[in-house]
């Protein structure tokens, strides 16, 4: 049913979609042609009587309810509210399509939750998935009219397969006056509960995820359900009916062409076949019956889904995947790219010309600037290295106080510290201080610097101002320094602590 023609227009070339139009299947001529006829039969009906029926008074009469048609029939909006309306019916064709119930994701989880060579592994397996294409055939049938045709009675269904006798009597027993697809779901979710009781379903979240692919599963089933049930509003459908007919009916009599010799402002010329209008006919009742064969396609047209097809699929490849293919690996091997360091497959003649293209590496890749303006700017005012302009972090997170003065040990071993993180970043960063397992000096100064520093008492100079209050003394408190720690791996630096203790 579905035409397919994406081969035809795989490369854009001239007149690309010109092949496309001599198709007949699925085609709008195909759904048009008897609209086409009626429309132009009925305008060529009228089109003689005015010219050989009519006498000159009715002549007159009948010219000036072709201009009043004309005049009007463009108050009506037809190309706006059949644009809406095509929008709304492809959008939801689209997503009918995207619920369609597909047991893929669910076998591949079955096929690796469910375990089992044994005949009853087996079992479980193939009755889960069996389950599963059970209830999208039942709401299949409840919704395609080409799948009703294939499974007209629930008979129908236990001789094809899908259901057992005593399946059926658990179904048919089962008091419902609703539809009930959503039933071997259920007999699903139960027989899963049994497999991981008796361990064929190894841990809960095995048995959480075969639940959850099952009710992605189920969900697609009952949107399909609730597609079916809700339609466009029916006020919308006549709204737009009514529009495209009422348009094309008004234009049967003021698309009319008139006599020239009586000289009605646009009607110089005298045709007999209005061209235009029966292409502006072909577009918008196109249009309408494009929105006519989409709002259903679980019907019989010749872009409708291919329902049966699915079902046949869809159940062939479910029960290979989890009977045949269960625990069925090749031998494990090198690739063929095992000992290459830039793994690139090959290419074939007709497609050579693909390796000399360079890789995409960014849209601003290729912007090239002048010299001046890739340096960096200070701001204004300051006139300090770049790298300094916003001063000393220490500084500005640890605020100068009466505690931690220039001369009181905190300060010094602050002072130690941003002079030791500034040598450790310089050396970093050039990589010019060499190691100290060679017995070579540093040669960066790094270690004159943290000697000549020490933590010795600087000499007190004599005070210059008055002298500060005095303060009480308060003894020192000592504090247990931590065990010593095993050398760190050489991948990681030195924590400050440790250098400073090394240093000391």
């Amino acid at each position: 049913m579905t035409v397919t023609y994406t081969a035809r227009v795989a490369n854009a070339r001239f007149g690309g979609f010109s092949q496309l139009l001599l198709l007949w299947r699925g085609s709008i001529y195909k759904l048009l042609w008897r609209e086409l006829l009626c429309f132009l039969g009925l305008y060529m009906a009228l089109s003689a009587a005015y010219r050989f029926v009519l006498n000159e008074g009715q002549k007159r009469y009948f010219e000036k309810l072709v201009i009043y048609c004309d005049q009007y029939a463009s108050l009506i909006p037809v190309s706006f509210v059949l644009g809406f309306y095509v929008n709304l019916v492809v959008h939801r064709w689209w997503n009918q399509y995207l619920c369609m119930p597909l047991p893929d994701a669910l076998m591949s989880v079955v096929s690796g939750t469910v375990h089992g060579r044994d005949e009853r592994g087996r079992l479980y397996r193939r009755t889960l998935m069996r389950y599963a294409g059970l209830s999208a055939v039942l709401i299949l049938r409840s919704v395609s009219t080409a799948v009703f045709k294939r499974f007209p009675t629930i008979d129908h269904v236990v001789e094809a397969g899908f259901m057992t006798r005593e399946e059926r009597k658990k179904f048919e027993n089962l008091n419902s006056s609703y539809n009930k697809y959503w039933v071997p779901c259920v007999w699903f979710s139960n027989l899963a509960a049994q497999a991981r009781r008796e361990g064929r379903i190894r841990d809960n979240s095995a048995l959480k995820l075969l639940l959850e692919e099952l009710t992605v599963f189920r969900g697609k089933c009952s949107m399909l359900f609730h597609y079916d049930w809700i339609s466009v509003p029916l006020v919308y459908t006549q709204v737009v009916t009514i529009a495209v007919y009422s348009y094309f009916l008004a234009c049967l009599i003021g698309r009319q062409f008139l006599d020239p010799a009586q000289g009605y402002k646009d009607h110089t010329l005298d045709l007999f076949v209005p061209v235009f209008t029966l292409l502006q006919f072909f577009f918008y009742a196109g249009w309408l019956k494009v929105a006519e064969q989409l709002i259903n396609p679980f019907g019989e047209d010749d872009d409708d889904f291919e329902t049966n097809f699915l079902i046949d699929r869809n159940f062939q490849v479910s029960m290979l995947a989890v009977d045949d293919m269960y625990d069925d690996l090749a031998i494990l091997e090198k690739d063929l790219y095992w000992d290459t360091a830039e793994a690139q497959a090959p290419y074939t003649a007709a497609t050579a010309f693909l390796r000399q293209q360079p890789s995409f590496q960014g849209s601003t890749f290729d912007i090239t600037l002048a010299k001046e303006d890739m340096q960096f700017q200070r701001p204004d005012g300051v006139d300090v290295p770049l790298g300094e302009a916003h001063g000393d972090p220490l500084q500005r997170l640890l605020p100068v106080g009466p505690g931690i003065a220039a001369g009181s040990l905190l300060g010094r071993r602050l002072s130690l510290l941003r002079r030791k993180n500034s040598c450790v970043s310089e050396a970093s960063t050039a990589a010019s201080c060499t190691s100290a397992l060679d017995g070579a000096a540093p040669e960066c100064g790094c270690g004159d610097l943290l000697l000549d520093s020490g933590l010795r008492d600087p000499e007190p100079e004599p005070p210059t101002g008055p002298e500060p209050p005095a303060l009480d003394a308060e003894p020192f408190i000592t504090v247990p320094m931590p065990a010593p720690r095993g050398p760190a791996p050489p991948w990681l630096p030195s924590p400050i602590g440790e250098e400073e203790e090394s240093v000391a």
